[in-house]
């Protein structure tokens, strides 16, 4: 089965209200659709979503790069051969979320040729999992009644706490309130976007003890790099490296130089053939991972969930998967929904999902 034709095709939706965190903001989902599609009449999708200020990627140069670089080396290529559509897109450097998308949306035609789900590909150890509510900069009243509304609602009792403000009390303030509000049953962990210097973040998590924390994720820097592994020696969780570790020779070079101990999993970034190297290098060295959110929409939240609940390893902990609650729209024909504090990977073949070809007329960017 060959390649035919590669779209990428740029869109925005805006989000009912900002995502605030120590290294930017978000208002408006600037993501781009990828569409493989091969001459048995089937196409693949996925969503790549650009963050300028993590990766450098742009709605741009994700669209520009897929267009005039990887679609003349991939076309005719057959959709099983991966190892040499990653030999070709590995010639260019960067661009995790274009490639990622591409790689994504060949594991979706590949479902759909054999009628089975990627998750069943990948692994098939679940059909879902335990959602994470990510919680963004606010005062803490107002984080606390976000929380306590998204439990009522979808029964989620997992809170990813955006924390790396200064003063660090603003942030100490939204933590402790968080855990009077909801008390002791529900579990709360802390990401700092490196934010914080490594003495700032010490001293945060001396004062934050007796909440019971259960991760932290990116507290400062990594290239503070005594101070950090000062830092992650003495922390009392497992410390998670997101945006500092984003291809499987930095997760080894994290977790062996004492830099993390535990490791953050993005499809959106790594793929699913990236996401499974470093997901089976972490099981090897005996590190825990968490299935993270690129602020991603409901399209980016079906790939997360079908890799996180393929795998034993990825889907013990509750992964990040409700960022699309707070987008005022979508481009799924059939909507996702979030009951009982998790959320199902869909059942047809590959990804199982279909694009609303009205919203993405409506939303896309190009014409």
């Amino acid at each position: 089965m060959k390649i035919t034709e590669i779209e990428a095709i740029p869109y925005a939706i805006p989000y009912t209200k900002p995502l605030r965190f120590a290294s930017g903001e978000v208002h408006t989902a600037e993501h781009v659709l990828v569409r493989v599609r091969t001459d048995e009449g089937l196409t693949g999708v996925a969503d790549a979503p650009p963050r300028p200020f993590t990766y450098g990627e742009t709605q741009k140069s994700v669209t520009a790069v897929i267009e005039n670089l990887f679609t003349p080396q991939l076309l005719g290529l057959d959709v099983f051969a991966r190892e040499q559509v990653h030999a070709l897109l590995h010639r260019t450097v960067g661009n995790p979320a274009a490639k990622s998308a591409l790689d994504m949306a060949l594991w979706d035609i590949a479902g759909q040729s054999c009628g089975r789900t990627v998750t069943e590909l990948l692994g098939g150890h679940a059909d879902r999992m335990r959602v994470s509510h990510m919680l963004g900069f606010d005062t803490p009243r107002r984080v606390a009644e976000e929380a306590e509304r998204i439990r009522a609602t979808y029964g989620i009792t997992v809170f990813k706490v955006k924390v790396g403000r200064r003063p660090v009390r603003l942030d100490l303030d939204v933590c402790r309130v968080l855990r009077e509000t909801l008390g002791d049953d529900v579990e709360l962990y802390v990401d700092g976007n490196r934010g914080w210097t490594a003495s700032e973040a010490a001293a945060a998590l001396r004062e934050l003890d007796d909440l019971g924390l259960t991760l932290a994720e990116e507290l400062c820097p990594a290239d503070d790099v005594l101070g950090r592994r000062r830092l992650v020696r003495h922390c009392r969780v497992p410390f998670v490296a997101d945006e500092s570790a984003t291809t499987p020779a930095e997760v080894t070079r994290s977790l062996l130089d004492g830099d993390a101990t535990a490791i953050s999993i993005k499809t959106a970034r790594t793929g699913f053939t990236g996401s499974q190297r470093v997901l089976f290098q972490c099981e090897g060295l005996g590190a825990e991972v968490v299935m993270g959110n690129q602020i991603d929409g409901q399209l980016g939240t079906v790939c997360t969930v079908a890799f996180g609940a393929a795998h034993a390893a990825s889907s013990r902990r509750a992964g990040e998967l409700s960022n699309f609650l707070d987008m005022s729209d979508d481009l799924l024909t059939e909507p996702l929904a979030i009951t009982g504090g998790t959320l199902a990977v869909p059942g047809g073949p590959g990804l199982g999902v279909a694009i609303d070809e009205d919203k993405l007329a409506r939303y896309r960017q190009d014409r």
